[in-house]
C-alpha cells in the first residue's frame, strides 16, 4: 500500500469522487479507489465518455498529474442501480445536460428494435419541428387536403393532364387509407367523412385513433414539420418520374438458362 501511494498521484485531496477510464482498471487499482471513497469504471466506451463530459462538464484527461478543479466534471447525485439484470451508472443533476437517457427493455430484441426505431423516428420529428417552425396536421389531414385541392384544380384543365392531376390527387389518399388499414379501421368510412369535412372547409380534419373516428388534428396538437411532407413528395415524385422514364427493360437470357440434369447412371 505504501509503494502505491508514493507511485499514484493522484490524492483524496483533489476532490475527484467518480473515474471513469476507457482502459481496464485492475483490482488493486480498484481496491485502492474504494478505501478512499473513491468510484471507479473501466472500460467504458469513447462514446460514453464524450456523453459524460458534455452533461457534467469537465475534460478528459491522459494522466492523472496536476488535476486541476477546471478538469473535473460535476453532478448532483451518482448512483449504481440494477434493472433486470443489467447494472447501470446514473448522473442526475448533472449542470449542462440538455438530454436524458432512455432505456428501452423487453421480452425479444425485435420489440426493442422496433421500439427503438419508432423513438427515433419521434425524436427526429420533434428536431426537424424545432429548427423547421412551419408545421402542418397529421393523421392524413394535409394528404386530405392537398388531394381535395388538387381535383378541384383538375376540373378547370382539359386535355390528358386533367387525368394525371386526378391520379395524383388520388395517390395522395393512400396515406390516410394506409394509417386506418393499420389501426384496424373501416378506411371506406374514414375517408368519406374525411372528404365531406374537408369538402365543407375543414381543412385540418383528419384520422384520430384514440376515439376511432376523424377529428382536428392541428387543435389535438398532431402535428407534422411541412418540411418533412414536402420532402417526402418530393422523393414520391422523383421515384414515379424515374420509373415512368424506363422505356425498355433487358434482359439477359443466360439468367435462366439451367443445366440438364445428369442422366441416371452417371456421375
Amino acid at each position: 500500500s505504501s509503494g502505491i501511494n508514493a507511485e499514484w498521484p493522484l490524492r483524496p485531496g483533489s476532490g475527484a469522487k467518480i473515474i471513469l477510464s476507457k482502459l481496464p482498471i485492475g483490482d488493486v487499482a480498484t481496491q485502492y479507489f474504494a478505501d478512499r471513497d473513491i468510484f471507479c469504471a473501466g472500460r467504458v466506451t469513447q462514446e460514453d465518455l464524450n456523453r459524460t463530459v458534455k452533461a457534467c462538464g469537465g475534460t478528459i484527461l491522459t494522466t492523472v498529474n496536476d488535476i486541476r478543479e477546471a478538469d473535473m466534471g460535476q453532478c448532483s447525485l451518482f448512483e449504481e442501480v440494477q434493472i433486470g439484470n443489467d447494472r447501470y451508472n446514473l448522473f442526475t443533476g448533472c449542470p449542462k445536460a440538455k438530454t436524458c437517457t432512455l432505456i428501452l427493455r423487453g421480452g425479444a430484441d425485435q420489440f426493442i428494435d422496433e421500439t427503438e426505431r419508432s423513438l427515433h423516428d419521434a425524436i427526429m420529428i420533434v428536431r426537424r419541428a424545432l429548427k423547421n417552425d412551419s408545421i402542418v396536421a397529421g393523421g392524413g389531414a394535409i394528404e386530405m387536403e392537398l388531394s381535395k385541392e388538387l381535383r378541384n384544380y383538375a376540373k378547370t384543365i382539359h386535355g390528358k393532364e386533367q387525368l394525371l392531376i386526378t391520379a395524383y390527387a388520388k395517390a395522395l389518399e393512400i396515406i390516410p387509407r394506409q394509417l386506418c388499414d393499420n389501426a384496424g379501421f373501416d378506411a371506406i368510412t374514414i375517408l368519406n367523412k374525411l372528404r365531406q369535412k374537408h369538402a365543407q372547409g375543414a381543412k385540418w380534419m383528419g384520422m384520430d385513433i384514440s376515439s376511432e373516428d376523424i377529428a382536428d388534428n392541428f387543435e389535438a396538437c398532431v402535428w407534422e414539420p411541412s418540411i418533412v411532407k414536402r420532402n417526402a413528395l418530393t422523393a414520391a415524385c422523383d421515384a414515379c418520374c424515374t420509373i415512368l422514364s424506363i422505356d425498355e427493360t433487358v434482359k439477359n437470357p443466360n439468367s435462366n438458362y439451367k443445366a440438364p440434369s445428369a442422366m441416371p447412371g452417371m456421375r
